[in-house]
């Protein structure tokens, strides 16, 4: 072996060992299989495929933009204040209404509030805010099964970007959110149950039932 050949070869060598360090340096690299724990995002990819595929997520998206162009999805509130004003009242009415119609859908209240205050504080007064929405509803007759108050954006999604005082910014938004698997109407074809209700009910004359019937009501305890 010349000694050209012999210098290559210690190089290489060397390369190979500073790689394998590296290896060993990084946090996936040189660990046992299983050692990265799911962050809870794993099977979402194979979720939001099978709703699709079957329907459910094309029909939750219809129904929410469906929601938010035939009632109000937004109550707003007096600074530093979760109660309900007889405006928010009359809103959550007609969102009462129109949840009626749809007993297999679950519902979620985001709260929301200005940029005054500190955010651990506003945090706390947008869930606050989402919750007084949540049993207000629930005092309608929803079903709480239905209901969720659990996300609080707090101060981070102004409609109004200023750091005042600011009413349109102190809100709750109501949106469909998903299907209520328990539910005794709701079956396999969860899709196909509800087209076919509201299908059979488009085809009601004008000065039949053009509202939720008994039947409906007494499902929504």
């Amino acid at each position: 072996m010349t000694g050209r050949s012999k210098m290559i070869r210690i190089g290489l060598a060397g390369l190979g060992l500073s790689l394998l360090a590296a290896c060993g340096a990084s946090s996936q690299w040189g660990q046992e299989a299983g050692r990265v724990v799911d962050n809870g995002s794993f099977g979402n990819a194979t979720m939001n495929n099978t709703q699709i595929q079957n329907g459910d997520r094309r029909y939750v998206i219809d129904l929410g933009e469906r929601f938010a162009e035939e009632v109000p999805t937004m109550v707003t509130f007096a600074f530093n204040s979760a109660q309900l004003d007889n405006g928010a009242r009359a809103t959550l009415r007609e969102q009462a209404n129109w949840i009626r119609q749809f007993p297999e859908v679950r519902f979620r209240v985001y709260g929301h509030t200005d940029l005054v205050g500190s955010p651990a504080y506003n945090k706390r007064l947008g869930m606050a805010r989402a919750q007084a929405v949540v049993s207000y509803l629930a005092a309608q007759g929803i079903s709480r099964e239905r209901l969720e108050a659990v996300v609080s954006y707090g101060e981070t999604q102004p409609l109004i970007v200023t750091s005042e005082r600011e009413r349109r910014n102190r809100r709750t938004v109501t949106e469909v959110s998903g299907f209520v698997g328990s539910h005794p109407t709701v079956l396999d074809g969860k899709y196909a149950e509800v087209i076919y209700r509201e299908y059979i009910r488009s085809a009601e004359p004008a000065s039949g039932l053009t509202g939720i019937t008994g039947a409906e009501l007494s499902t929504d305890s």
